[in-house]
């Protein structure tokens, strides 16, 4: 077993990332469905929580199907990061999360997310001072560094664990790579096989096959991995992963059934969660992952991203199922 902390996760883990906007109650309860070990929620903004957002409240929604799950804060200040900790514990996940990884201007610019990496000093008195504030295990997840001349993960992996942090997940590229370029792991398994090191390491970046997913736990010997973009829209990555790692043969993609049905539940808790717009408008970005290896599916995907209304959708999709049986998609 995997340990952060008290909480014990089952050996290798497989994790969902936290992603805006797509990391939501609805997009998790598939990925459990489909075997992802531990997950957490989009990130929340510490100043939305101490603000008491509606927005920022919304994504402390979590429920018991999801467990163990991790609340991820982001935040430039430490005195808001402090209280925003504080305010996601009360929602009693198993683990508070913090972002350092967030490469995206309106975050790192600031010194939030990935930012931080430019004062390794702050980070680590944030992450201290959030440890010191909550009971929950503290995890963090970030970036090698700002850029290439400014990677200090070793350094930064220590100095985390020397104020509590009780896991690290590491994002194999820099926040000036954004999210081009390949997620150097070299550097993980630096982190991973250091000899001062003992909190669980989990690796995340480019895992989008089940073959990769083990080559990496091989070559890199990390604790687990997470699993961010590869998922959106395919939470079957999450099976097809522990089939190949227990049997060494590929599982066969989904049917055109379970394809079907996963997107209505997904579908139903979205407009559920969110309310009808918004909860399909925000299921957009899934329709073409859904549906990958479908031959011939590109006018049904073009319906279901123009699509206004919940009873527009379902409609499509019984189109789809027509289609598939008359083998005009295959």
């Amino acid at each position: 077993m995997v340990k952060i902390g008290d909480l014990e996760v089952k050996d290798f883990p497989l994790l969902l990332a936290p992603m805006e906007d797509v990391s939501d109650p609805p997009f998790r309860a598939v990925c459990k469905e489909n075997g992802a070990d531990l997950m957490y929620t989009e990130f929340i903004s510490a100043e939305g929580l101490i603000r008491d957002a509606a927005k920022s409240r919304m994504k402390l929604d979590i429920y018991d199907y999801e467990r163990p799950i991790g609340i991820q804060i982001f935040g430039e200040k430490i005195d808001s990061m402090r209280h925003a900790a504080a305010i996601a514990e009360e929602a009693n996940p198993e683990i508070i999360d913090i972002n350092y990884g967030c490469p995206v201007k309106k975050v790192a610019g600031r010194g939030a997310g990935a930012g931080i990496l430019l004062d390794i000093d702050k980070m680590q008195s944030m992450t201290e001072e959030i440890v010191k504030q909550v009971e929950k295990p503290v995890t963090v997840k970030t970036r090698l560094g700002w850029d290439d001349s400014t990677i200090r993960i070793v350094e930064v992996a220590k100095r985390l664990q020397d104020v509590g942090v009780q896991a690290l997940t590491i994002h194999g590229r820099t926040r000036e790579q954004m999210y081009k370029g390949v997620a150097d792991w070299t550097k993980i398994a630096e982190v991973k096989n250091h000899p001062d090191i003992h909190i669980p390491i989990f690796g995340n970046g480019d895992i989008d096959s089940p073959q990769k997913a083990v080559e990496y736990k091989e070559k890199y010997e990390v604790d687990g991995i997470m699993i961010g973009r590869a998922a959106i829209g395919y939470p079957w990555i999450f099976r097809e992963v522990k089939h190949y790692m227990e049997t060494g043969e590929t599982l066969a993609p989904p049917t055109m059934e379970e394809r079907i049905s996963t997107v209505k539940r997904h579908l139903n808790f979205s407009v559920e969660w969110k309310g009808d717009k918004t909860g399909i408008f925000e299921m957009r970005r899934h329709y073409t992952t859904y549906f990958k290896g479908i031959t011939h599916f590109k006018p049904f995907r073009m319906r279901l991203v123009e699509a206004m209304d919940q009873d527009e959708v379902l409609n499509i999709l019984t189109d789809v199922e027509e289609a598939f049986e008359k083998q005009i998609i295959i």
